[in-house]
């Protein structure tokens, strides 16, 4: 089978969150198990574009409205992310530092989905299906079937998997110009609340639609930003399909940006020096249980009750615990974490910004995972903790639902089920209990660890689902 992944980030090669994770890893396990795997993404202004060999394999030019814009098509000579990957350069568009935030996204990424599909359009062979991610590749299902220059992909399955339902990229009607020529009975296709929106087109059009976790999809249709009514309506073509991670770069025991690897067979040992060294980088005190949380500063992730449910812990358990925090996003939030540190200094820390090797040492390091998220598609932070011997703190909802089950049901996590300060902190106390029964401790971090959240059982979701779309044709 010939996939095509089309997305706007791919570890290592572009990254902003999860969606850049799922790209990186799930074409390289669908490739290990016998089939053809492309990932086609903008070329973004990165160190990964700088790094590595390309060869230029089509080019030509992107027609948006009056706007003509020459492009390349670049594969990336190696191959050694485990799949072949493509990149889209545009450089009046993507020749940039950032990959969103910039006042033309939908002029950079519109024609981003059209310069792929020139492309594919013009190769000798049609994919057998094509797999979109969010609404940044949204308008990719219309205009396979609508647009009269695409005619080649009309029977093509296509399907969107939606990785944040929050964020949909919608524009108004008064650039419908810029898409190519095609019918304009189907224009209704593309409204949605009196505007186009991509990721409502995508699920209109899309053969099959999947969400990153079972339970978002249940979440999906009742809060969605406005498209619940839709999310219903298409539910008969929908699955929640739960996602993995790449065991190969989150493994405690080959992990080469730790201080010490570790097995489920040392962990106790390796956790405490990985532990060592992060709180000899911030100062904190080796001996105290270790709360963390590592992401975006956002409502949607919780961030804006960190700093009071930060502040109440420390008062509550008084040089007892020790909480770090890294991540970045609302500049409010980012400030009101930094006003902590001089009251609790010695047990209270952050780091605003993003750094992978400090993220994987934080995960080996901590003892506990803070991920009192409103909404999380599916979340693989929790994941990571888990893999690490970490324990993670959650908000029952979406994929936190789906993977971390509350130790007081013989689960591996602590959970919690609104996203409050009194939760946050009831939680943490619960875990200053548990941290003080070593033992009962250790037993839940042994079934975190052993817990199985490979992509091969991932896979193999996503090629079944693939499957019975091609059978539709």
């Amino acid at each position: 089978m010939e996939i095509f992944h089309i997305s706007a980030e791919c570890y290592p090669v572009a990254k902003v969150g999860g969606l850049a994770d799922v790209v990186g890893a799930l074409p390289k396990y669908q490739n290990n198990a016998g089939h053809l795997v492309r990932v086609v993404m903008p070329c973004y202004d990165t160190k990964f574009r700088k790094d590595n060999d390309f060869e230029c394999v089509h080019w030509g030019h992107v027609k948006l409205g009056n706007f003509n814009f020459p492009f390349n098509i670049l594969k990336e000579k190696t191959d050694h992310l485990g799949f072949e990957l493509y990149l889209v350069e545009i450089p009046e568009l993507f020749d940039r530092k950032d990959v969103y935030g910039y006042k033309d996204d939908i002029e950079r990424f519109l024609s981003f989905q059209i310069a792929a599909l020139d492309w594919i359009i013009g190769r000798k062979d049609i994919p057998d299906v094509i797999n979109c991610h969010d609404h940044h590749t949204g308008l990719i299902p219309f205009m396979m079937l609508y647009c009269h220059k695409y005619e080649k992909l009309r029977n093509t399955p296509s399907m969107i998997t939606i990785h944040n339902g929050l964020y949909q990229g919608q524009f108004g009607f008064d650039k419908l110009y810029y898409l190519p020529e095609f019918d304009l009975a189907h224009v209704k296709v593309l409204e949605w609340d009196n505007c186009i929106n991509s990721l409502a087109v995508a699920v209109k059009c899309a053969w099959a639609v999947t969400t990153v976790s079972p339970s978002y999809l249940n979440e999906i249709n009742y809060s969605s930003n406005g498209l619940e009514s839709l999310f219903n309506l298409v539910r008969y073509k929908s699955k929640g399909i739960l996602n993995g991670i790449d065991i190969e770069v989150w493994d405690p025991a080959k992990d080469m940006m730790l201080e010490k690897n570790y097995s489920i067979k040392n962990f106790e040992k390796g956790k405490q020096e990985n532990k060592d060294k992060l709180c000899n980088l911030f100062n904190l005190d080796p001996t105290k249980p270790l709360f963390s949380f590592i992401g975006r500063l956002l409502e949607e992730k919780g961030g804006d009750l960190l700093p009071h449910a930060a502040a109440l812990a420390l008062s509550e358990n008084y040089q007892q615990i020790n909480i770090l925090i890294l991540g970045s996003g609302n500049t409010a939030i980012e400030n009101q974490l930094n006003s902590l540190l001089q009251d609790y200094k010695g047990n209270y820390n952050t780091f605003i910004g993003y750094n992978e090797e400090l993220a994987h040492l934080i995960y080996a390091g901590s003892d506990f995972l803070l991920m009192p998220s409103r909404v999380e598609p599916c979340g693989l932070n929790q994941m990571y903790s888990l893999r690490y011997g970490t324990i993670p703190i959650v908000r029952r909802t979406g994929g936190l639902r789906d993977t971390v089950v509350d130790f007081g049901d013989d689960g591996n996590g602590i959970c919690h089920d609104q996203a409050t300060v009194g939760d946050i902190c009831y939680s943490i106390q619960r875990a200053v209990n548990l941290y003080d029964d070593k033992k009962h401790l250790n037993e839940i971090r042994k079934i975190g660890m052993n817990t199985d959240h490979s992509w091969e059982r991932v896979c193999q979701e996503y090629i079944e689902m693939y499957k019975l779309i091609i059978n539709k044709k």
